[in-house]
């Protein structure tokens, strides 16, 4: 994946002279934070970009305050769309699986508001270290509801068997090549 990586990082530091990497700081096994990376898809001031059409869309509100997601989110790059749609964007997250903080397969790892969203369930996904693919993923990935994510991630945790491993990595690849619920 190196060369992929070469050039998906001069592209994007081509494109616009901004950071080449997005760091944001996840919870992974036994509830540590660590930093999760991934190339960057979003504009320079993406923060700022958000405030403002969250405090203008109330529709755009309503769809942050469900998924933390915006299904048309002005600030994703189109070349950042690309790498979102392909999957591309995780391939950083190899390294967090290097210094074991990630796995290949296991729950998406959350950012801490999250936490309240898992309830009881929350020490299900601390018992796992959370992975770059999951069942989440190759069930439709944003177009499955927060619960059955929830549902899925505490299902993985509970297996946690080889063979389940073995199908959640098999089964990535199609997930991706459909693109099914990414954006």
């Amino acid at each position: 994946m190196a060369p992929l990586m070469v050039v998906v990082a001069t592209v994007t530091k081509i494109l616009d002279g901004g950071p080449i990497f997005f760091g944001h700081s996840r919870v992974g096994f036994e509830g540590r934070a660590f930093r999760c990376w991934k190339f960057r898809t979003m504009v320079v001031d993406a923060e700022s970009r958000l405030a403002a059409v969250l405090a203008s869309d109330p529709q755009a509100r309503i769809e942050w305050a469900a998924d933390q997601k915006l299904r048309r989110d002005p600030r994703v790059t189109p070349f950042g769309l690309f790498l979102r749609v392909s999957s591309i964007d995780e391939l950083p997250q190899l390294f967090n699986v290097l210094v074991g903080e990630m796995s290949l397969v296991g729950p998406r790892p959350i950012v801490p508001s999250e936490i309240a969203r898992y309830g009881r369930r929350f020490v299900e996904y601390c018992s796992v270290r959370p992975g770059i693919t999951g069942l989440w993923q190759v069930s439709g990935r944003n177009n499955v509801g927060y619960r059955s994510r929830v549902a899925m991630d505490t299902i993985f945790a509970k297996t946690n068997s080889l063979r389940l491993y073995l199908w959640v990595l098999v089964a990535t690849v199609p997930a991706v090549l459909r693109r099914q619920g990414s954006f």
